[in-house]
């Protein structure tokens, strides 16, 4: 597919899809943040340009999502783009169709943007491979969740301000290991020139600290098992959501003994961070990560993730619709 003209005031940009945010540049970071500021600023307005006018975005969603779903849909819509949900449950998915053949029959049926998310690592990748506009993982399998790194990022820069990003200490807490959160979060958040931790049950952090070691010299992650030093004097703390099916195997610990020992409750971050922001990419085990007080207390950035979602789905979707082809 031939890129389209830029739109008016859009950068532009050289990525056709957005796989993941490892090959992001910081400037090209920047670059997303100070584009959905423009877009939350034009939606306040009911003034949001129409880069996706005329166009289809289709999402095809093979695993359950509400947040990441409905924010992609509501961003067409304020960017004037058509959006077109696939259930995979009730498509020809859920009748043996491949997946290359179901991104080849939205692709003849107008679809000029695709988001996709999938229980399987690569699924974006593949779809991207087949179809011939512009592709956007809206997360597969441990891989990776892109604009959810995107949104925290942006998130983070909101509240702390452009300026005090670099050298902030946020720590991201829990199963770091089966997380494409935590995962796209390492590559955007290192790269804005924050200092990353990660902490969370020693069978949930293996491989990490050989990621660490491979980061370039300008990047800052640290692993620890000691929750503590984790989080002390971090400007932010993640919690990661606890997948049920995962604990009580391997040497996890039972869904009571992780929060009993990592959940971030307000008296364990008041003693080690009293000024620290909680984070969370949902949906959220209240009671095992996080008790309902800090869910809904002062500290919580997490309903403003959520809304972040939209302005930053926005520019990413308006980015890629006006990318050349490249990289």
């Amino acid at each position: 597919m031939t890129a389209a003209a830029q739109a008016p005031g859009i950068p532009a940009w050289g990525h056709r899809h957005l796989l993941d945010v490892d090959r992001l540049t910081r400037a090209e970071l920047a670059t997303v943040i100070a584009l959905g500021r423009r877009m939350a600023e034009a939606r306040a307005t009911g003034t949001a340009a129409g880069p996706l006018a005329g166009r289809t975005v289709a999402t095809l969603f093979a695993e359950a999502s509400t947040r990441t779903r409905v924010s992609f849909e509501v961003a067409t819509r304020a960017l004037g783009g058509e959006a077109v949900s696939l259930d995979a449950a009730s498509s020809s998915l859920a009748k043996g169709e491949s997946l290359i053949d179901t991104v080849r029959t939205l692709e003849a049926l107008g679809a000029a943007l695709l988001v996709v998310r999938h229980g399987r690592s690569g699924a974006a990748q593949l779809a991207a491979e087949h179809f011939g506009g512009h592709v956007v993982n809206a997360g597969d399998g441990w891989h990776a969740h892109p604009t959810q790194a995107l949104l925290d990022l942006y998130t983070l820069a909101e509240v702390l301000g452009d300026a005090r990003l670099p050298g902030a200490k946020v720590c991201i807490v829990g199963d770091v290991l089966h997380s494409r959160v935590a995962r796209s979060d390492i590559w955007a958040l290192t790269a804005a020139g924050i200092d990353l931790w990660v902490t969370g049950p020693a069978v949930f952090l293996r491989g990490f600290e050989t990621w660490a070691r491979a980061l370039p010299g300008d990047r800052r992650l640290t692993v620890t098992g000691d929750l503590a030093a984790g989080i002390r004097d971090a400007a932010a703390v993640m919690a990661l959501r606890v997948q049920r099916e995962r604990l009580e195997g391997a040497g996890a610990p039972s869904e009571a003994a992780y929060a009993a020992r990592w959940g971030l409750t307000e008296e364990r971050i008041a003693a080690h961070a009293p000024d620290a922001l909680v984070m969370h990419p949902g949906p959220v085990n209240e009671g095992v990560e996080l008790p309902p007080d800090v869910v809904s207390g002062p500290r919580s950035l997490i309903t403003r993730q959520v809304a972040n979602g939209v302005p930053v789905r926005m520019a990413v979707m308006a980015l890629l619709a006006g990318s050349r082809d490249g990289r």
